[in-house]
């Protein structure tokens, strides 16, 4: 089991950015892999991105490659999400995960980002 203890969330403007955090505890040795997700107003989660902890290798939801950026912080178990240019749609409760690699199986409680026109 692994904690996520997420931050950084709030309102911005579009075209904007804001850098959400997250930090693990626990069995954090058995992390292979980090990511975000996201939940928008009345739909389902959705990925966003994702970083093995070993090697930083990247990947990203169509929708954000270009403008987000996830990175990693091995010595203090910190995972980053840095929104760039946001838009509206990018409005949504973003999650921190942690997993194996071929599960996700911890999540963060979620922090409110919210983009206004």
């Amino acid at each position: 089991q692994v904690q996520l203890v997420e931050s950084g969330g709030g309102l911005v403007q579009a075209g904007g950015s804001l850098r959400l955090s997250c930090a693990a505890s626990g069995r954090t040795f058995t992390m292979y892999r980090m990511g975000w997700f996201r939940r928008p107003p009345g739909k389902g989660r959705e990925f966003v991105a994702s970083i093995t902890w070993s090697g930083g290798n990247t990947d990203y939801a169509h929708s954000v490659k270009g403008r987000f950026t996830i990175s990693r912080d091995n010595a203090k178990n910190t995972v980053y999400l840095l929104l760039n240019i946001l838009k509206p749609e990018d409005t949504a409760v973003y999650y921190c995960a942690a997993g194996t690699n071929d599960s996700w199986g911890s999540w963060g409680q979620g922090t409110q980002v919210t983009v206004s026109s």
